[in-house]
């Protein structure tokens, strides 16, 4: 990157043609997870995928804020030869996909925005779903993991067990599935998590939904799993106030693909195909 910022990325299918997606992972905080997603439409287009600074093989010692994060992506952009995204972002990656469209309206085809961005009160909804979904011992484990300052990684990865295992729909498989990616998607940076976080308090993107609306491709939609414990409620709000549609994943939590891998993939594929044009 411009500033000496090393990132790591990969692509899958034919590189040569365009417009080409661009997959952007959630946090934040994490290493790119969306390797089971690029290839349901791989070979529609190129897809892109890569670790945000200072997460996965992206290393990086420094701050961390929306502005440079936006630019990492123009500048990847650059680097691929890529006049023009179709962007699929999936929670955190979301607010980025949308603070991106803000600041480059210019360099989107089009937008999918994938179990966020959530605005306004949707944390009280959040925290009392998880609440039922969760027995009180592991709510009372789950709080002490999170008060001590110096896990081991068995507990770091217990703690995120506990933490994700409520985003999935079925719970005796979410569990299984929190339990893997606990340990792929390692280490967690906790620093760039609280730094992101801030900033996103500090300006919300609630703020800048009318300018958002405005800069936004033609072709945007919004993506939802109808049992995420995030409100799917606030998803539709966010779809009316953006004047863009909507889907559900029907039986689906936070990471509808792996609970509705087909129903995600007509959605993505047929998504795509759109923003193609109805190229082939």
């Amino acid at each position: 990157m411009s500033d000496g910022a090393r990132l790591r990325w990969a692509a899958l299918g034919d590189t040569a043609r365009r417009p080409a997606v661009v997959l952007l992972h959630g946090g934040p905080g994490l290493p790119d997870y969306l390797g089971d997603v690029a290839p349901m439409v791989a070979d529609l287009a190129p897809v892109y995928r890569y670790d945000q600074r200072g997460t996965g093989r992206s290393p990086w010692l420094g701050r961390h804020t929306f502005a440079r994060h936006a630019d990492d992506l123009s500048e990847l952009l650059d680097v691929w030869g890529v006049p023009e995204a179709v962007l699929i972002g999936h929670s955190y990656g979301t607010d980025l996909a949308s603070r991106f469209c803000l600041r480059h309206p210019g360099r989107v085809a089009a937008t999918l925005l994938m179990c966020g961005p959530f605005v306004g009160d949707w944390r009280t909804g959040q925290r009392a779903e998880h609440a039922r979904r969760m027995s009180a011992a592991r709510q009372e484990r789950l709080r002490e993991l999170a008060e001590s300052p110096d896990r081991s990684e068995e507990e770091e990865v217990e703690l995120l067990t506990l933490s994700w295992f409520t985003d999935h729909a079925d719970p005796g498989r979410g569990w299984r599935w929190a339990a893997r990616e606990a340990r792929r998607r390692r280490p967690v940076n906790w620093g760039m998590n609280a730094e992101l976080g801030g900033a996103r308090r500090a300006d919300p993107l609630d703020a800048h939904l009318t300018e958002l609306r405005a800069r936004l491709p033609a072709r945007t939609e919004i993506l939802g799993g109808a049992r995420d414990p995030r409100p799917v409620s606030a998803l539709e709000s966010l779809a009316r106030r953006l004047g863009v549609p909507m889907s559900r994943i029907e039986d689906a939590g936070h990471e509808p693909w792996l609970e509705q891998p087909d129903a995600v993939r007509a959605c993505l594929r047929r998504f795509v195909r759109g923003a193609l044009g109805g190229r082939p």
